[in-house]
């Protein structure tokens, strides 16, 4: 059995932050949802994006 790696972290971070932009889009905040999207497809080349931004986008909706 293979542990949990730094890929499977990253892919975990990704299909997170896609998730999150499908709940953005079904609750219709559709540019919030193509921001995530957008994150998510970033994060395969820079680490940790997607989760940054899911992060950012829920406190920026918090002080809202």
């Amino acid at each position: 059995m293979s542990g949990f790696n730094r890929q499977t972290a990253s892919r975990i971070s990704t299909i997170s932050t896609v998730v999150d932009a499908a709940m953005a889009f079904a609750r219709g905040r559709r540019k919030e949802a193509l921001v995530l999207l957008g994150a998510a497809a970033l994060s395969t080349r820079v680490p940790g994006l997607g989760t940054a931004v899911s992060l950012l986008s829920r406190v920026v909706r918090r002080l809202r």
